[in-house]
């Protein structure tokens, strides 16, 4: 299993009436293989994963397992804010044919450093999936350190890191953990390439959700170690990935959806969508101009 590269985020389309859309879903998976994306996460924190019912996570993780057909990973979005929870989730994504989980650091609890080494080692003796390590802090309001994920790569089941803080200092300490059974994936769209550029491997993108034609080309161009092609797909990009910072994510990325035929912006409480305004605007407007770069290409 080779996890590196472009990978999606996946959003998760709901109807109007706030049913789980898979039709949509379809299209959008079919979007990113064709775009060249190289894994997908699904029921991840853009995918909405805590405003699913069990069963609507059972019936997306299978209908994506089913739609991939091996021909990219299918990692399943598995953290919870408990341990035995999120074995229980891990061991459940197996047995539904995902290929590895990604699992978010235990979230509002605040567990030391100890308490998350334990955390994931558990998951990775019990849950039965290669675990990819998440640490979002701005989001789980706890920081996995790069010392304690420098102890849990030494299980053979932890195969990486997506990490999500983008600071200069942080991608050096994690580019120097990287060794071939452990890979660190960007987190971050905005500093996706100096990141790929210092060592990562990879970037979990959301923008790839709406653009994974040029965000596959970042990705080849920074893991290659083409600093030009890197700036170059790096600015074709950047005025999307602005476009998206003006709500909380997945509220930003779902509003783009619909130009794309991809399905509705609709999302579920206590989110809301994007008003109609300059915001929503703008991502349309940057979407287009980016599929006019691409015809020009």
């Amino acid at each position: 299993m080779n996890i590196r590269g472009s990978i999606c985020a996946l959003v998760t389309p709901f109807k109007a009436d706030g049913a789980l859309d898979l039709d949509a879903f379809g299209r959008l998976l079919d979007y990113q293989i064709a775009g060249g994306t190289q894994a997908v996460v699904v029921a991840g924190s853009t995918g909405e994963a805590h405003m699913l019912e069990h069963d609507e996570y059972d019936r997306l993780l299978a209908f994506a397992v089913e739609r991939v057909a091996k021909r990219i990973p299918v990692i399943a979005g598995t953290g919870e804010a408990a341990t035995a929870k999120t074995v229980a989730l891990t061991r459940r994504a197996r047995a539904l044919g995902a290929d590895a989980a990604l699992v978010v650091a235990p979230y509002y609890v605040r567990p030391t450093q100890e308490g998350l080494r334990r955390h994931y080692l558990e998951v990775a003796e019990q849950g039965g999936l290669p675990v990819l390590l998440y640490n979002v802090p701005t989001r789980t309001a706890c920081d996995l350190l790069p010392e304690t994920v420098a102890a849990l790569r030494e299980h053979s089941a932890i195969v990486g890191i997506k990490e999500a803080i983008g600071s200069d200092e942080r991608i050096h300490a994690l580019a120097e953990l990287v060794r071939p059974d452990f890979v660190y994936l960007s987190g971050d769209d905005g500093t996706a390439g100096k990141a790929m550029l210092a060592g990562a491997a990879g970037t979990i993108s959301v923008v790839a959700n709406l653009a994974p034609k040029a965000f596959r080309a970042l990705c080849d161009a920074a893991t290659s170690g083409d600093k030009a092609a890197t700036a170059h797909s790096d600015q074709a990009l950047a005025p999307l990935v602005q476009a998206l910072n003006c709500a909380p994510n997945p509220i930003a990325v779902k509003a783009g959806l619909p130009a794309l035929g991809l399905g509705t912006a609709a999302l579920r409480l206590p989110l809301v969508e994007l008003q109609e305004g300059p915001d929503r605007a703008r991502i349309t407007d940057t979407l287009a101009g980016l599929a006019s770069l691409a015809n020009a290409a």
